[in-house]
């Protein structure tokens, strides 16, 4: 009977969290939602003794980053792994993880950021924002990698699944780093359609009924999600 040691567990749960943290990063990058070193990416796993936490270090340019360029912390920010120093915005991204836990990824995605500098709450213009929690709020600016900026986040993402952050970027939670990544996407996809609108009139939200309804439906049907076909008789 062969057996895991401890160690070999941390050492395996560590490497997934460092290789899957910085295949992220190079999806938003693909994506255009991040820009040479801008932007960060984290995940919260268990570890041996407790969770722990892998993010992107500073500095480190996300389209090329592999595993060497993510850190490995405790909750606490104390490193554990890795040669660089975590990104300026570890705060940002501890707050997050040790409330919810799950993936946490801070974008400088461009049509959210230009939404930003116009509106304090970007409305519900289509249901699928609902994903995220419906309109999503703007937080007012505060300098990078402060304690100020990680307050103001916190805020923002109450209720919700992603916040803007005012002439800087985008911030999106996930209970995992594919979901993260994709509700940092359909936030961006949101500002776009919102921007295209904006450029025609003034955009026309959901009424919160109409949210509502769609919620329902959502819930009745499963709908997102994939599910059997039904065969009925001929």
């Amino acid at each position: 009977m062969t057996t895991t040691s401890p160690a070999t567990t941390s050492s395996d749960a560590r490497d997934r969290a460092r290789e899957g943290v910085a295949a992220t990063a190079r999806r938003l990058a693909e994506a255009g939602l991040v820009i040479g070193t801008a932007g960060n990416v984290s995940l919260r796993f268990e570890g041996p003794t407790g969770p722990e936490v892998a993010i992107t270090a500073t500095g480190v340019v996300l389209a090329d980053i592999d595993p060497a360029g993510v850190s490995v912390l405790d909750v606490d920010g104390h490193q554990l792994a890795g040669d660089l120093a975590p990104t300026s915005e570890l705060e940002l991204h501890l707050d997050a993880l040790r409330e919810r836990g799950g993936a946490v990824v801070h974008t400088h995605s461009p049509a959210a950021t230009a939404v930003s500098l116009v509106v304090d709450e970007l409305p519900c213009v289509h249901y699928q924002q609902l994903a995220i929690g419906g309109a999503i709020r703007v937080a007012p600016f505060e300098v990078f990698g402060s304690p100020e900026l990680a307050a103001a986040v916190r805020s923002a993402l109450a209720g919700k699944q992603a916040a803007i952050l005012a002439h800087h970027g985008t911030v999106a939670l996930g209970s995992d780093l594919t979901k993260a990544a994709d509700n940092a996407l359909l936030l961006e996809w949101a500002a776009d359609l919102y921007w295209r609108a904006a450029a025609l009139g003034t955009p026309r939200a959901l009424s919160e009924a109409q949210q509502v309804a769609v919620i329902e439906v959502a819930l009745r049907t499963g709908y997102g999600s994939p599910r059997p076909a039904t065969t009925e008789e001929p």
